[in-house]
């Protein structure tokens, strides 16, 4: 697992973590395009396969232990959920994808909601694909991969859980992962590994997101 001080300086990484212990708060959950918040701040939305722990490292990035609802049913995000970090950006909360609990129509509904808001979001900075690190990349990720290249949306995969593995093993799947979307157009080209539990990853993670959103003074 790379170490965070190899991609930011010690200033990159205080000011990131200033900026994500300040006020965090849940604002909305949009069912529908015309229900969105207007695009007056950068945001970064979160994908991924509906357990593998979105809720979690939204928490664990804010260090909020119930900001992001956990569900014990897979699937049941079927909202875009909005979330203001210090009223400076936006934590996106995207429908997961793969096991949920509904019906084929009610699927692909809070499914698409998804994609048109990749789509039309202009205030979009990056989108980050959640994988299990345990897994790793399944046949089910391809489809929001092709969405993210599609729209064109810079997108990052973020592998969670790294807890579960060896320190090898979680390097070997981040490589693996990184070699298997080299030659895809939107794909931002490093992989990150993190744990909610344990928080490793958390600081890279953090100062990805401000990098992107352009936040460089807290």
């Amino acid at each position: 697992m790379s170490a965070p001080d190899e991609l930011f300086d010690e200033a990159a990484l205080e000011a990131a973590r200033i900026l994500f212990a300040r006020k965090a708060e849940f604002m909305m959950g949009a069912v529908a395009m015309d229900g969105l918040p207007a695009p007056d701040l950068p945001e970064v939305a979160f994908a991924g396969r509906s357990n593998v722990g979105k809720s979690s490292l939204i928490n664990a990035l804010v260090g909020h232990k119930h900001l992001a609802r956990a569900s014990n049913s897979p699937g049941r995000t079927r909202e875009v959920n909005f979330f203001v970090l210090d009223d400076r950006l936006r934590l996106v909360d995207l429908p997961g994808y793969g096991f949920a609990r509904a019906s084929r129509t009610e699927v692909k509904k809070f499914q698409n909601l998804g994609r048109d808001y990749l789509r039309g979001r202009p205030n979009l900075k990056r989108a980050y694909l959640l994988i299990d690190a345990r897994h790793g990349l399944k046949e089910v990720d391809g489809d929001p991969m092709d969405a993210f290249d599609r729209a064109a949306v810079s997108y990052q995969i973020v592998l969670t859980k790294a807890d579960k593995l060896r320190p090898a093993a979680v390097e070997d799947v981040r490589r693996r992962t990184e070699a298997a979307i080299a030659k895809r157009p939107a794909a931002f080209p490093r992989v990150i590994a993190t744990s909610a539990e344990t928080a490793a990853g958390l600081a890279e993670l953090r100062a990805e997101i401000a990098a992107a959103c352009e936040i460089t003074e807290v």
